[in-house]
This record gives C-alpha cells, structure tokens and sequence, in this order.
C-alpha cells in the first residue's frame, strides 16, 4: 500500500487512456478523411445555361403518393440565371425561380422512330419479322 506506486500506475493508466483516445480520434479522423473524398469523386458538376430544358424535383408534400410516380416534373425551359445559382424557368407565360440543386438536365429526341417486332416460334430456328 505504498502510495508514490500507487500514484505512479494511476499516472499510466491516464496516459495509456490519452493515447488511446488519440489514436481513436486520429483513427475517426482519417475515416472522415476516405469518406470525403469518396462522396466528392461521385458529385457531379451541374452547368446549366440559358435556353437549357431542364426537369424540376418535386418536393412538395404529397397525401397519396403513388410508388412508380415520378418526382420529377417538366420540361422546362432556362429563361434566366442570378450570380447565387438559382434559375429562372419558363412555361408559357409562368416564370418562376429555383435553386439548381433541384434541377437536372433533360435530355431528348426531336424524332420520334418505329420499333420493330420480331415474333419467337420456339420450334422454327429463324425468327419471323
């Protein structure tokens, strides 16, 4: 019951718990570190410009929401833009402004072409058009 000893191993046992705090923190550290860097490669830069058609996100609440309905609404047209990264879109008359995280690009067809039917007779090796 010597108490320099027991003072001294209590003195260990605060620095084993230090150092082990540290390494914790240092390990939380370098997790957050990878996690960054992962999450920043897979955003995806957004420039759009004005005469863009682009899909506006629906985020308004919804009573009876509807499993295969989408969430995304439009087209829209691009009609103007603010220093900040909001937009000014355009249907008919109406013009109203968002902010571009709920935008996304709408990508489109002008022709519209005819697919073709090939009919499969599981006995007949060619198929018949």
């Amino acid at each position: 019951m010597d108490m320099s000893l027991a003072g001294e191993k209590s003195f260990l046992n605060l620095n084993k718990l230090e150092e082990l705090r540290y390494d914790a923190f240092e390990n939380s550290r370098l997790y957050k570190e990878k996690t960054k860097k992962w999450h920043d490669q897979h955003i995806r830069n957004k420039s759009f410009k004005v005469g863009d058609k682009v899909l506006l996100f629906n985020s308004r609440l919804r009573l009876f929401p509807g499993k295969l309905k989408s969430n995304w609404s439009g087209p829209f047209v691009i009609s103007g833009t603010t220093p900040y990264g909001s937009f000014e879109l355009e249907v008919g008359d109406n013009k109203f402004m968002v902010n571009d995280h709920r935008l996304k690009h709408y990508f489109y067809k002008d022709e519209v072409g005819l697919i073709e039917c090939v009919r499969l007779d599981p006995m007949d090796p060619k198929p018949t058009p």
